[in-house]
């Protein structure tokens, strides 16, 4: 969607401004308080709240409510960067800091729910920015759109990095009582000084996985997408391991790893924080993402592989209690990592090959990876 210009109104403790973004009267603010210093929000009536995702889009789900657009999540990799383009704002700054907040989302989704023409489908939340970043604690637009999909007995999904929606786990549970509700935590990997790098808008690995087991242990339905996986950077076997075996402790009901994807937008953003932090990274990302926005496919496969594998072991999906599931994990743990320790395995490291195994050269220089011939199938969630 897009909005024409107009001038937008001032509101207490905002400011007017000219700017082509939308096709209704707005409200720009800004809050003195730490947690929103140097962030914009744009206020406006929306037109539709439930959007139908494109037919050509590779994605399982058709029908999405995004009440945020923008995120002060921050993530260098964010795919839906492109988005704030759109709106003639830039995928780099302006999408971290200038955040389109839609209002009347609680009250537009009612109507559309209680429409005619609505066929009760399922819908994902959380697919495009995440409807729990910080903004939302302010704003609290979603216990209004739970309620009304609770009470419509609509069924629904939430992908999320933020902690905000146990605040909602009332309404979750409700809406579980008399529809399908699944919910998924996104964490690619657990290390805490590369989650500070790339992701320092969002609750630590630690507190999304605490997010995971309190859904589980309340009777909903939470897995894990562990996503991204940043070759080089979170992809050895030991940081893979160590990312599955915590997410087993939270009795996640699955586990789906996905390789970090780099469309234009989060493309140029990602590359130039490489490039300061890691330049030695730069040239094998070129090999690796030089073809287009996915990594080769055989080296997905080979990441796949090892998370199934891994999930297999820590027991991912099970029908067994949590308690039971996450005491095998610890041990199932132990015995990997005196594993691992004798077969001489590394942890993350710049300059390690994508996806090292133990038993390769670490000083040898890969060959540059083939193709795909077709574009991989995978998720396109973050």
């Amino acid at each position: 969607m897009r909005w024409d210009g107009l001038r937008l109104e001032t509101g207490e403790g905002g400011q007017g401004e000219t700017t082509p973004l939308f096709a209704r009267s707005a409200v720009a603010r800004t809050f003195d308080t730490p947690e929103f210093r140097g962030v914009t929000f744009y206020e406006i009536h929306a037109r539709s709240i439930i959007n139908r995702v494109p037919s050509a889009s590779r994605v399982p789900f058709e029908w999405t409510i995004n009440p945020y657009r923008g995120c002060t999540h921050a993530c260098t990799y964010c795919f839906a960067r492109r988005t704030h383009e759109y709106l003639d704002l830039n995928s780099g700054r302006d999408f971290d800091s200038k955040i389109v907040v839609k209002v009347n989302a609680p009250d537009l989704i009612r109507r559309e729910l209680a429409a005619p023409r609505w066929g009760g489908h399922p819908i994902a939340m959380g697919t495009n920015v995440d409807c729990y970043q910080r903004a939302e604690g302010r704003y609290r637009l979603m216990p209004g759109i739970l309620a009304a999909l609770r009470d419509a007995r609509n069924p629904f999904s939430i992908l999320t990095k933020g902690s905000l929606i146990l605040r909602d786990l009332g309404l979750l549970a409700e809406a579980a009582e008399v529809t399908d509700v699944s919910t998924a935590v996104s964490i690619g990997f657990t290390d805490e000084s590369l989650w500070r790098a790339v992701e320092p808008g969002t609750p630590s690995p630690r507190k999304r996985l605490e997010v995971c087991a309190t859904l589980n242990e309340h009777g909903i339905p939470c897995g894990v997408l562990m996503a991204p996986i940043l070759p080089y950077l979170c992809d050895s076997p030991r940081a893979l391991e160590t990312t599955v075996r915590h997410i087993a402790e939270t009795g996640a009901t699955h586990v789906t790893p996905i390789v970090l994807h780099l469309r234009p937008g989060a493309r140029e953003w990602f590359m130039a924080w490489l490039s300061r932090e890691h330049p030695r990274l730069v040239p094998r990302y070129l090999e690796l993402y030089g073809r287009g926005a996915y990594a080769p496919k055989a080296y997905q496969e080979r990441i796949g592989h090892a998370v199934r594998e891994l999930a297999r072991k820590y027991g991912i999906g099970r029908s067994a209690p949590r308690g039971d599931r996450a005491s095998e994990a610890r041990g199932d743990a132990a015995a990997g990592a005196r594993r691992s320790s004798a077969a001489g395995t590394r942890g993350t490291r710049a300059g390690r090959r994508p996806g090292e195994w133990p038993g390769e050269r670490p000083g040898e220089r890969p060959a540059p990876p083939p193709a795909p011939a077709a574009p991989p199938e995978q998720l396109t969630l973050l």
